[in-house]
């Protein structure tokens, strides 16, 4: 569980509190100087870090770790192989976390979207609640002041297939796919039905915030060509994009392909939404 995630980040001023299943809140308190008053706390910005299927905590806590370094805090929503499988569910976890976002302990704290692969289709089910009440949740909206999509897997549902296969059960993943498009064309109307919703909703997002991709052109699960297309998409509709690919990479795999050029590129967009506290550079460690 990422609740156990590498000691060394907490022993350093991070406490983890696990607030429900699937859900921790870990607060840093290597804050700027001056922080610790309640105004302060209330202005400190929220990382939602969204990781991909089976992700590892050491591979998670490296991520977590740069956010720490840049004064953030971090609410780590692990994804679940039933909340794809069978949507209804994802969407009930998905409101309960936008009613955690709204909840007294962060309110009034700004936003940032950080979603590996398959954490992409989770954070749609937020915004499936979002477009089908935006009065209610207009202030979250307005709270998201950058989004981060790491490998996003976007495309087909064969490509969604393909990516709970390769990332769950590596030794099988033909066979996961074969199985998985065969259930989802039996149960089409509590499956198919719903992702094409949440598809929909992700291309015409109602988070209008500075979007940054990373991806690469040999991913099989994460299809450049459709990143490409959303990011222009976006942009057509007055999102700013930041895109930045690889020809050869690994899925949810750039920050170890290519340390420097993702911690350059992350760097530059962290400062230009002028949200963090530190001004400190981030560094990848030895």
């Amino acid at each position: 569980m990422l609740a156990r995630m590498a000691l060394s980040a907490v022993t350093r001023g991070v406490t983890a509190h696990r607030l429900c299943k699937n859900v921790t809140f870990y607060v840093n308190e290597l804050t700027s100087p001056g922080a610790g008053s309640q105004s302060s706390e209330e202005t400190k910005p929220l990382l939602l870090m969204l990781p991909w299927l089976g992700s590892r905590p050491q591979a998670v806590a490296k991520y977590c770790e740069i956010y720490f370094r840049t004064g953030f805090d971090i609410l780590v929503v692990e994804s679940e192989v039933k909340d794809f499988l069978w949507p209804r569910w994802g969407l009930d976890r998905g409101k309960v976390l936008l009613e955690l976002l709204q909840s007294e302990s962060f309110v009034t704290r700004p936003l940032l979207v950080h979603a590996f692969s398959i954490g992409g289709y989770t954070f749609a089910q937020l915004l499936v609640h979002i477009t089908e009440d935006k009065q209610k949740y207009q202030a979250v909206t307005n709270r998201i002041r950058g989004q981060v999509y790491d490998s996003l897997v976007v495309g087909s549902l064969e490509h969604m297939a393909i990516g709970l296969g390769k990332t769950m059960f590596p030794r099988w993943d033909t066979l996961v796919k074969q199985l998985s498009l065969l259930y989802f064309s039996v149960f089409k109307r509590q499956t198919v039905d719903y992702f094409n919703s949440s598809i929909d909703v992700f291309w015409n997002t109602p988070v209008t915030a500075p979007s940054l991709f990373f991806f690469c052109e040999n991913d099989l699960l994460s299809d450049a060509q459709t990143v490409e297309k959303l990011a222009d998409y976006w942009q057509k509709h007055g999102i700013e994009v930041t895109a930045k690919k690889w020809e050869t990479s690994t899925h949810a795999g750039h920050l170890k392909k290519h340390p420097q050029e993702y911690l350059n590129t992350l760097e530059a967009f962290l400062q230009s939404l002028q949200i963090t506290p530190l001004k400190a550079k981030i560094r990848k460690r030895n």
